[in-house]
């Protein structure tokens, strides 16, 4: 895939914070309650974890000292940290936290507007360049933002930023492995995907005998976990690219329990 400026990345961050903006906008206060797929999460959990770890990527961005202490401190809580921080804010009156997403956000949009794109900043994980953590918190954005989509029953057109969350995909299948102990596959896997305009996103070798070909937005689906394979019409050939699909994981942080299929779906390639 080309590269892709910092500044471009930034401004898909933008434009898909307007889209879970936008989905926030006319929600009662007894509609951030509402349960999400996210077992034990509402609308308002989402949007505090949005938020929090936008405040996060500033402080590793600017303060990465402080970011590593605050960050020792959070997974010292255990691998279900995340839900810790979501406990936290679950009195936040809605006012509040609706200008607490949207104050974060902006300054993170300001922060990638000021470095490098090679910056290196620290993460719940190995360091990253600045580059790498703005998609990664686009990535968040749009999975979360489906999250609450899909609480409201709001279908959400795909767009061509899903490309960012493609390659990070593409990027963390080693992550996603070694992430649960398997030893990490030498064999190499293609990718042909789909973009929601019609071209064609590849990665990898295209003689490789592990492939995984479809849609777009049905890989950035399974590899944000939020919907299971046999919910997509993703065609997996090989045994690399079947166990990758079992596992694959785009965000950091412990073992993700992937989503349980509503419908099933059987498909099988040699």
């Amino acid at each position: 895939m080309t590269a892709i400026s910092l500044a471009a990345l930034a401004d898909d961050l933008g434009e898909e914070t307007s889209v879970v903006d936008d989905l926030l906008l006319s929600l009662s206060a007894s509609e951030w309650e509402l349960p999400t797929p996210a077992e034990g999460w509402s609308i308002r959990d989402q949007v505090s974890h949005l938020a929090f770890f936008d405040e996060m990527a500033v402080l590793a961005a600017v303060e990465p000292n402080r970011f590593r202490h605050e960050a020792s401190q959070l997974v010292a809580l255990g691998p279900e940290f995340p839900d810790r921080v979501a406990e936290r804010y679950r009195h936040m009156p809605v006012p509040e936290l609706r200008e607490w997403f949207r104050s974060a956000r902006a300054d993170l949009l300001l922060v990638l507007g000021e470095l490098d794109g090679g910056h290196r900043v620290p993460w719940f994980g190995p360091d990253m360049s600045l580059t790498s953590s703005a998609t990664a918190r686009l990535m968040e954005t749009w999975a979360h933002g489906l999250d609450i989509a899909d609480t409201l029953g709001v279908a959400c057109a795909p767009t061509d930023r899903l490309r960012h969350i493609a390659h990070l995909g593409v990027r963390t299948c080693g992550f996603s492995f070694g992430l649960r102990g398997r030893p990490v596959p030498a064999d190499p896997v293609r990718v042909e995907l789909v973009a929601p305009s019609g071209g064609l996103w590849e990665w990898g070798p295209p003689d490789a005998a592990n492939a995984v070909h479809g849609s777009a937005l049905d890989f950035c689906l399974v590899v944000t976990q939020r919907r299971h394979l046999s919910e997509t019409d993703l065609l997996v050939r090989g045994p690399v690219a079947q166990e990758w699909m079992s596992v694959a994981q785009a965000f950091a942080g412990a073992p993700g329990p992937g989503r349980q299929p509503v419908r099933t779906i059987v498909k099988e390639v040699s």
